[in-house]
């Protein structure tokens, strides 16, 4: 008998695992239209959609395994992550999508809401705090967009090998800066760094994207904090900002 295994659950969203088929449950019905869209879009491998009624959508397990995990050492070859990073390219070569994705002046406005509340509430120490906001802004300055997944996290790269099998998670697809999905996907395994740039295939500003991995961090803590992911002091995130110089 096939179990029922929990991705991902929170008030906001839910993904089921039953055999090879995924279930994904989400409030917000725009997600999942934009993750729709998104992957009949791009031109690289996605789950095939079995189908769709909402609030439900369900896809076809990918081959393979995930590239990495946050906060984990990747198995993962080299060779997989330059491939990752050939795909990321391929992607960001693609038609932009026709909906809008989140401005600099939108990701400002965020950064500092967060990091005022981060040190407001004592969640993290405020020397920590300021020294990556001020690498974090470094990232938000014009950037000519591409179609970016938006939340190209390792763990929604899969790969058998050296070959990339599939790319899940599409919900935050849109135009956005190239810099940001190659952070998103080093976030947390900087040694794997060289290897997606190689994959890319062009040159990439690794300070900038250093500042991306600032921003994404700064964040993304409130959230995990208030959906049920643990201590602060326990998140990959904060040991990313703790990482950086």
């Amino acid at each position: 008998m096939e179990k029922v295994e929990v991705v991902v659950a929170h008030n906001e969203r839910a993904t089921l695992r039953v055999g090879d088929v995924f279930v994904k449950i989400d409030a917000d019905q725009r997600r999942t239209d934009v993750e729709v869209e998104a992957m009949a879009m791009a031109p690289v491998p996605t789950p095939e959609i079995l189908w769709r009624k909402p609030p439900v959508l369900a896809l076809a397990a990918l081959p393979g395994t995930a590239l990495g995990h946050l906060g984990e050492p990747s198995t993962a070859p080299p060779a997989a992550w330059a491939a990752a990073g050939a795909a990321t390219r391929t992607l960001h070569d693609a038609p932009l999508p026709p909906w809008p994705g989140p401005g600099i002046d939108e990701l400002a406005s965020r950064l500092d809401g967060e990091c005022e509340w981060l040190i407001a509430n004592g969640v993290l120490p405020a020397g920590l705090v300021t020294r990556n906001r001020q690498l974090a802004e470094t990232a938000l300055r014009p950037w000519t967009p591409v179609f970016i997944h938006g939340d190209l996290q390792a763990d929604h790269i899969f790969v058998a090998g050296d070959e990339v099998t599939g790319v899940v998670d599409w919900s935050e697809a849109a135009p956005g800066d190239a810099l940001f999905d190659l952070a998103i996907l080093t976030l947390g395994h900087q040694e794997h760094l060289g290897d997606v740039v190689a994959g890319y295939g062009t040159d990439a500003d690794r300070d900038l994207i250093r500042a991306w991995w600032s921003l994404r961090c700064l964040t993304s803590v409130r959230w995990l904090a208030e959906h049920g992911y643990g201590s602060p002091e326990e998140f990959p995130e904060v040991a990313v900002l703790r990482s950086r110089p």
